[in-house]
């Protein structure tokens, strides 16, 4: 896995063609609506639907919410986890005049050589949510990613104790330079932790939860069920180990974390089955995002608060860094309160009582 350091100077909490399954949305005409609307298109392509559903059920709303709140026209594609298909996309985007390209990578590589090829048509560049290593984007933004993982290396850490405890690392795609960061911050807290023994850890080729699953049984199976922790760095892998664990008898007995606040993994929150996760509030992410794309479009600066180093670029990427938030059984009802997750889908049918148990109501 390669290595990203995170360089915080300064942290603050805030905030065409149909070529996928997904589509895509072109608000060309958002730019010529009202007095306020601001000349330029921003292109915005997301990687995928299978190592998050946060792409689709709020990335892309709240971005097309920002966008049009700003009058800016857009075209929103989701690459749907092919290198082919992003860079595909990247061409149809730049052919069609965006100012702006705000592009998730799904590894470096492919990202980095769409950002050269902006670049050299005098398209600005924005990474969102990963650095592509090696790119030339003008800025980045992000949560904290070491800081997510270190939440999760608390998190675990919170709901072991301090008992003598076997613990395993399931991280995010090699690839992906977040899950880097995600271990790196883990790590981080549980190593300082005497009393934990980290007994496998292993990355999860393109975040898949099958792939998690596989991993994680073998885990088990050569622990020969000695394990107390589980390191997952998000709630589809988290569910991945829950669904082994329950297939061995032992959900609820195994410390495991999360991160995304899915519903998934919230409902495995009050099930005692997942014992937390991290909550990134998308919207801040967009927002933030969104005015750096605005600020771009009119050949201004935009503000940041920290930087990044990109060691194989060998460069301080001027950022937005935003700050997580660890959700435990009690912090449920913060998920559902900012609307990020809607009661009515959360507490149907079993999860009712457990929700009012939770102080949802």
């Amino acid at each position: 896995m390669r290595k990203g350091i995170l360089c915080l100077t300064a942290v603050a909490a805030a905030a065409a063609l149909t070529l996928t399954a997904c589509g895509d949305d072109s608000g060309d005409g958002a730019a010529a609506s009202g007095s306020g609307a601001v000349k330029g298109k921003v292109g915005v392509i997301l990687p995928d639907t299978t190592s998050s559903v946060r792409y689709e059920s709020f990335d892309r709303p709240y971005l097309e919410q920002a966008f049009k709140a700003a009058g800016v026209g857009y075209d929103i594609q989701n690459a749907e986890g092919s290198t082919q298909r992003f860079q595909t996309i990247a061409d149809q985007m730049l052919t069609s005049g965006v100012t702006v390209l705000i592009v998730d990578g799904l590894d470096s590589n492919s990202a980095a050589a769409v950002q050269r090829k902006a670049q050299a048509q005098g398209v600005k560049t924005i990474d969102y949510d990963r650095l592509a290593l090696g790119g030339v984007s003008d800025y980045y933004v992000s949560f904290d990613n070491v800081k997510v993982g270190e939440e999760l290396g608390k998190g675990l850490q919170k709901c072991l104790g301090d008992k003598k405890s076997n613990i395993v690392y399931l991280n995010g795609a090699p690839t992906d330079n977040n899950a880097t960061l995600f271990a790196k911050g883990a790590h981080t807290v549980l190593d300082q932790a005497a009393s934990y023994t980290k007994v496998a850890e292993q990355a999860v080729p393109d975040w898949k939860a099958e792939n998690a699953a596989t991993i994680f049984e073998q885990m088990w199976t050569e622990r020969k069920g000695a394990i107390d922790g589980v390191v997952a760095a998000n709630d589809g892998l988290g569910n991945a180990v829950v669904s082994i664990l329950k297939k061995n008898k032992e959900a609820g007995k195994v410390a495991v974390t999360g991160q995304d606040a899915t519903l998934e993994g919230l409902q495995n929150i009050l099930d005692g089955n997942q014992c937390m996760t991290v909550y990134k509030p998308v919207k801040q992410e967009a927002d933030a995002v969104a005015k750096l794309a605005v600020a771009l479009i009119k050949g201004e600066k935009g503000e940041t608060n920290g930087t990044v180093n990109d060691p194989e670029g060998k460069r301080d990427v001027p950022s937005v860094l935003l700050n997580p938030v660890p959700i435990f059984k009690d912090g449920v009802k913060r998920v559902v309160d900012d609307g990020f997750i809607k009661k009515a889908d959360l507490c149907k049918g079993a999860y009712a009582a457990k929700c009012k148990d939770a102080g949802i109501e």
